[in-house]
């Protein structure tokens, strides 16, 4: 599917240079001289490598649907995480580094949607939240509650959360797997 450069969004698969790249950022730039452009950076989904780019809108790129199917997490082998179709069960095998940093985020039996294009898997999709439990933080100190500082604090998955003073250690927390950040206390 054609879209004009202008209309690139975060999030977009397209083909670029004989490869794929998913745009990463997007903004639009007026100069004070010739004609608007968005300027775009985008990554590699094949060798992870990043480029920015600009595209007018008189210009059109080749928008790539990808296709998505639902898995199930089931474990780690070495440098490959291993997947299953959750209608015909078959298992799959997708290296950590295509996931990147999220890859803490995965949990025994996790619903995702893992994207291929042309049968090769080339991303996975987490839930956009998921439940952790806070292993170590810093004390709230009392009378320091009334600012909206942050404090630091590690999770049972090893990564490390700016949380709100009123949170304690082996509180459950929700966190945003897309940003890294603190969404609130679980229930």
């Amino acid at each position: 599917m054609k879209i004009n450069g202008n209309e690139i969004r975060p999030g977009n698969v397209i083909q670029h240079q004989d490869s794929l790249w998913v745009a990463v950022k997007t903004g639009a730039v007026k100069p004070g001289k010739g004609p608007a452009y968005a300027q775009v950076e985008l990554k590699n989904l094949l060798n992870g490598s990043k480029l920015n780019e600009r595209f007018r809108a008189s210009e059109t790129v080749e928008r790539v649907r990808l296709e998505q199917k639902d898995h199930t997490y089931l474990y780690e082998e070495g440098d490959m995480l291993v997947f299953m179709d959750q209608e015909n069960y078959e298992q799959i095998h997708i290296a950590k580094d295509l996931i990147g940093e999220r890859v803490a985020f995965l949990q025994d039996g996790m619903a995702v949607v893992v994207e291929s294009h042309e049968g090769r898997a080339i991303g996975v999709q987490m839930p956009e939240q998921v439940t952790l439990e806070i292993v170590e933080t810093e004390p709230t100190v009392k009378g320091q509650t009334a600012s909206s500082s942050y404090k630091p604090s590690t999770v049972d998955n090893g990564l490390r959360i700016m949380v709100p003073p009123y949170v304690s250690t082996g509180e459950k927390i929700i966190v945003n797997t897309q940003t890294l950040e603190f969404v609130k206390r679980a229930e």
